[in-house]
């Protein structure tokens, strides 16, 4: 099979594509034929050797995938044929940019018609992350006002029809070139970033998610209410800005995304009853990873991006 692997951190030329053997799956594993593999930020960060989490290279990228069982030799949960699809042994290498990849059974899920698998793809890890940190960690419910930042991005734009499911009013920040594309989406009022402070124009929010980092967490605590709470995926472990928002009587979340079928099955029937979409900005054929990779680097995604094969 083929690979996207790197010998060294860099820009994209540092992705090449090898040839490898299959891994054997183990007990309660699948092997799955990859047809798409979505593309996340992280990634371009791991590759540039910014963040830390798989060591020095050599490496392979990668965790959401969709695709069909080629193997299930220890497995009751799936059959050859199957149509899967989910982000296996996150934050551990799952080595997903490559032809097949062997995962846990237990980390996938069948994939509906409803969804190809361009749009499988994409789904695993934007949509956990805002399920697990909505749903799990802030318990959104019907009433609530959430304001999401980044509301265009991969997290983002998923996050905005989450909580709309919920019954909440939903603040999204935003800039107004994206305007129409997160109102879209079902936000209730979109704050251009660009023009207009966001602290200065909410007030009384009970649920802040955080998706771009830098001061946007610190900023936040101002348009929360009394008790309300702080989720981020990017600043989960700073403790002088958890002592602050301690300090002010609010909560303060960190969201480190697990792999989770039932999250997955609930992301599902979103789908499937049509309040949730996944937006592909664009797809490149597996050979192309340098050019998708090279879009991930200039930012300001709307959705997510897809490798195919």
């Amino acid at each position: 099979m083929r690979v996207i692997t790197q010998q060294s951190f860099g820009g994209p030329e540092v992705l090449t594509i090898v040839d490898a053997p299959e891994p054997e799956p183990l007990p309660t594993e699948v092997l799955v034929h990859v047809k798409a593999i979505g593309l996340n930020p992280l990634e371009a960060r791991l590759r540039a050797g910014e963040f830390p989490l798989l060591g020095r290279p050599p490496f392979v990228l990668g965790w959401d995938i969709s695709g069909v069982v080629g193997q299930a030799p220890r497995t009751w949960r799936f059959r050859p044929g199957d149509e899967v699809f989910g982000m296996p042994l996150f934050p551990r290498a799952a080595s997903a940019y490559a032809e097949a990849v062997a995962a846990p059974a237990l980390h996938l899920i069948r994939k509906p018609a409803s969804l190809s698998h361009v749009e499988a793809a994409a789904l695993p890890v934007v949509g956990l992350t805002a399920w697990q940190g909505l749903v799990d960690l802030a318990g959104v419910s019907e009433g609530d006002r959430v304001l999401i930042h980044g509301g265009g991005g991969g997290v983002g734009h998923v996050a905005i029809q989450i909580a709309k499911a919920l019954g909440a009013y939903v603040f999204a920040t935003a800039s107004g070139s994206k305007r129409e594309f997160v109102e879209g989406f079902g936000a209730d009022e979109v704050i251009d970033y660009t023009a207009v402070d966001f602290a200065e124009a909410v007030r009384d929010v009970d649920v802040v998610l955080d998706t771009l980092g830098g001061d946007t967490a610190e900023r936040s605590l101002a348009v929360l209410r009394p008790g309300g709470h702080l989720v981020t995926a990017v600043a989960e472990e700073n403790a002088r800005l958890i002592a602050r928002y301690e300090a002010a009587g609010m909560r303060f979340s960190g969201i480190a995304v697990d792999p989770d079928p039932v999250g997955l099955r609930a992301l599902v029937d979103l789908v499937e009853q049509g309040r949730l979409r996944v937006h592909v900005q664009e797809t490149f054929p597996f050979e192309r990873v340098a050019d998708a990779h090279r879009v991930l680097d200039d930012g300001h995604l709307r959705g997510k991006l897809v490798l195919t094969l």
